[in-house]
């Protein structure tokens, strides 16, 4: 299955640069699909309770169609339902397909990934149970095409195709059963969703205010101006020669129609399998880039800042066996990422990921960076660019004359490094992230920002000209944006005084230790 990682990676980046270049990439909707899909089982609750509140299980088709008769109230709140359902499927099948293209499904987040497919099932199957609510031509082929699949599985006593043999109407328990099925999906939905975060800090839920009212609002005009179908009504008598089809929500539909059902349980079971068995074979060996980040005990001060930087609480504080008073930073490595948030975020370079910690970082500038930097007549504007950045922005900032220095996320870089460049002679740095919506290790340029700009651990220290250091959004799709941004700031650092570089730089890689209780009484 990873051979199709780089294809896949291929068709998500064509996507975001498209979708970038539509909405720009603090709106892009593609970098927020989980939360997307998270806003739309919101609107699906609130609409939600209006229909059940108006819907009657002894006359279900008439209920319904009085609801979709309704032009102030009922009928746009029925579509909105409706679309926003088939949004969520959207969403969540664009969700786990970014993850799966950005290698980010196995190891620590296995979890999330398993109940991800969980969720989206439960969400098919709401979705099922809520097209039969409604009683038309399609709710009714829906459930005729469940009973079918059900009848082969040894669950009920008599098969549930009797109900729609149509010598007898259609009892009002099957009505019954299917809403209170509908309704208890749901909150199975909310402990499968608190599930899925369980593991990471600080989870995002929605996407920013302006996208989701832009979102709800879209899908209300949409409500208004194009009414969900609505088929005609059920009859248990008759079989419809024509109905309408949700090609979204019930894509299965047509293919499950054409399938004995043995052999479509066979080929629902073979695709969950193969959909759970994704994190066992993309994973990589917990060795060289993936390897989980280590503490070293000598260095750790017991700030307590890596744990609360990390965004997957993959960092405790626990008692030393030695006889110094603080504590030392412990690494789960069933819950490390290798993100390496945390070797940004330690002053005294004590804790990363192998060969990423501060230390490793200077090691590897001085060896590669600095020598560049030196050799060149003028010295050029440095600009430290993440891993994922793309290709062709990368080549356009070298072509503009930069010093490029790449890093595995901007989230890592020591601040150390920033500043050793600048006393180094580079007469400036630009930090090129992803958009914070798609950073691979989820607070990359949250904690950049601060880390340089409000003096969080491990800050950028008060030596260091802050006019020589910017930070920019290096988003697919928008090579404009990345070049006005460079641009920008190379007009700027030209106006500013030419930089001296110190012989011998001397950098602090030190915290201050936390204080203790006698201290503090």
């Amino acid at each position: 299955m990873r051979i199709l990682e780089r294809p896949a990676r291929r068709a998500l980046a064509a996507l975001d640069a498209l979708a970038t270049s539509a909405y720009g990439w603090a709106w892009n909707p593609l970098h927020q699909t989980g939360t997307v899909a998270v806003a739309m089982l919101l609107a699906l609750l609130a609409t939600g309770l209006y229909l059940v509140l108006v819907y009657r299980l002894g006359a279900p088709a008439a209920s319904v169609a009085r609801i979709a008769a309704d032009p102030w109230l009922g009928a746009w709140i029925r579509s909105l339902h409706r679309y926003a359902s088939d949004l969520f499927v959207v969403a969540a099948a664009l969700h786990a397909f970014r993850l799966f293209a950005q290698r980010r499904s196995w190891g620590p987040r296995t979890l999330a990934w398993i109940s991800g497919c969980g969720l989206f099932l439960i969400g098919l199957a709401c979705a099922w149970t809520g097209y039969v609510m409604a009683w038309d031509t399609f709710g009714e082929r829906l459930a005729r095409e469940g009973a079918r699949l059900f009848d082969v599985l040894p669950i009920f006593s008599e098969p549930l195709s009797r109900i729609f043999a149509g010598d007898r109407p259609v009892p009002g328990a099957f009505f019954f059963v299917n809403l209170f099925v509908h309704i208890v999906l749901p909150l199975a939905m909310g402990i499968g969703l608190w599930l899925h975060v369980s593991r990471l800090a600080r989870p995002t839920l929605l996407p920013p205010k302006r996208l989701i009212w832009a979102i709800v609002g879209a899908l209300t005009v949409a409500a208004i101006a194009f009414p969900a179908a609505l088929g005609p009504a059920a009859d248990s008598f008759t079989l419809a020669e024509r109905t309408p089809v949700d090609l979204v929500a019930a894509w299965w539909l047509p293919l499950s129609e054409r399938l004995p059902a043995g052999v479509a349980w066979s080929a629902a079971l073979a695709a969950l399998i193969a959909a759970l068995l994704v994190p066992r074979v993309t994973r990589r060996p917990r060795e060289g880039s993936w390897a989980p980040s280590h503490v070293d005990p000598r260095l750790c001060t017991g700030c307590n800042q890596c744990p609360q930087d990390c965004p997957w609480d993959a960092i405790t504080m626990v008692p030393r066996d030695d006889d110094r008073p603080s504590l030392v930073a412990l690494v789960d490595p069933a819950r490390c990422v290798s993100c390496g948030i945390c070797a940004g975020s330690c002053a005294p370079m004590g804790v990363g990921p192998a060969g990423l910690t501060g230390r490793d970082q200077l090691t590897a500038l001085r060896s590669c960076a600095l020598t560049a930097l030196g050799a060149a007549v003028d010295s050029p504007i440095v600009a430290v660019c993440c891993a994922q950045a793309p290709v062709t922005h990368v080549a356009a900032l070298r072509a503009r004359g930069a010093l490029v220095h790449q890093v595995p996320c901007v989230g890592n870089l020591h601040s150390s490094v920033v500043e050793l460049l600048v006393r180094q002679g580079a007469p400036g740095v630009i930090v090129c992230g992803c958009p914070p919506r798609d950073c691979v290790g989820r607070e990359g340029p949250k904690w950049l920002a601060e880390r340089f700009f409000n003096e969080r651990e491990a800050e950028l220290q008060p030596r260091v000209e802050r006019d020589r250091v910017r930070i920019a959004t290096m988003a697919g799709g928008d090579l404009r944006g990345t070049l006005a941004a460079y641009d920008d700031f190379a007009r700027h650092v030209a106006a500013l005084r030419r930089p001296e570089r110190e012989a011998n730089v001397e950098l602090q890689a030190e915290c201050a230790p936390p204080a203790l209780a006698e201290d503090a009484s």
